[in-house]
């Protein structure tokens, strides 16, 4: 079984913001693939099911951001998954709009739920999909990431979020490897110059 967490805040009031992008992933991936994620199970919003031939439980950690691995760590335990069988999606202020940066383990940067992943499940070996919301920066940094898309920014991320879910699919399929060549590659932009 693999373990899908999408990283995000809890409440209509964060619901399209783009610290929200690893919930909305995980939201499409669902609805992509029949699952519903409606159980309340270990601080986590849950869904079942099959994705590219894999088990999947999609995870939507509700403990608010910065104590996201409070929930995982619960869950990957009560499972008894392995860290590297977990995928986590979430946004990356350090990436350019629209982005993928797909990597098999590392640092947690500046991000404070995955900062909370490692310390609670004490690994950072586990691979996760970033999804790059950086751009002009007027706010702060926690203005800016909680703060919504301008509209010329909607589009990109759209697309962004239907990548990332397909990036997933082809590592549930194919491997990290595989979706790391296909998907890091990626241009944000080539499709506003209709490459």
């Amino acid at each position: 079984m693999y373990v899908v967490v999408g990283l995000g805040n809890p409440g209509k009031k964060y619901e399209h913001t783009k610290h929200n992008i690893g919930f909305m992933t995980v939201d499409f991936l669902a609805e992509k693939n029949g699952i519903k994620i409606n159980k309340i199970k270990h601080k986590a919003l849950v869904g079942e099911g099959m994705i590219s031939g894999q088990k999947v439980l999609l995870v939507k950690p509700q403990t608010y951001m910065n104590l996201s691995g409070n929930s995982v760590r619960e869950i990957l335990e009560y499972y008894k998954v392995a860290a590297q069988d977990m995928i986590v999606v979430y946004d990356d202020v350090d990436i350019e709009m629209g982005r993928l940066r797909i990597r098999k383990r590392g640092s947690a940067g500046s991000h404070n739920g995955m900062r909370s992943i490692i310390y609670d499940i004490k690994s950072d070996e586990f691979p996760r999909v970033r999804v790059g919301i950086g751009g002009e920066r007027k706010a702060g940094l926690a203005d800016y990431v909680l703060g919504g898309f301008r509209k010329e920014e909607i589009t990109v991320m759209e697309k962004a979020v239907v990548r990332a879910a397909d990036a997933i699919e082809r590592m549930l399929a194919k491997g990290i490897d595989d979706a790391m060549n296909e998907f890091n590659a990626w241009d944000a932009n080539a499709d506003k110059n209709g490459e």
